[in-house]
């Protein structure tokens, strides 16, 4: 298990769980991001993580990307 910070762009990956802050969990399990979702990381950024969630593409920040470990 590793942090979404940590993981391959271009990969594919099982959310295995995640915490933080209630309004930024509410927000992602709104878009399908949640514990056992198959999500694909777009892109890697110096600081922040592209994701593909259905067909959602969301930019999380380094900080929220830490606190999902898949």
């Amino acid at each position: 298990m590793q942090a979404l910070s940590n993981a391959r762009q271009g990969e594919s990956y099982t959310i295995k769980w995640m915490f933080g802050l209630p309004d930024v969990l509410e927000f992602l399990h709104s878009r399908h991001v949640e514990e056992g979702s198959t999500i694909r990381v777009i892109q890697q950024c110096r600081d922040s993580v592209i994701i593909g969630v259905q067909d959602i593409r969301l930019v999380l920040g380094y900080e929220v990307a830490e606190k999902i470990k898949v």
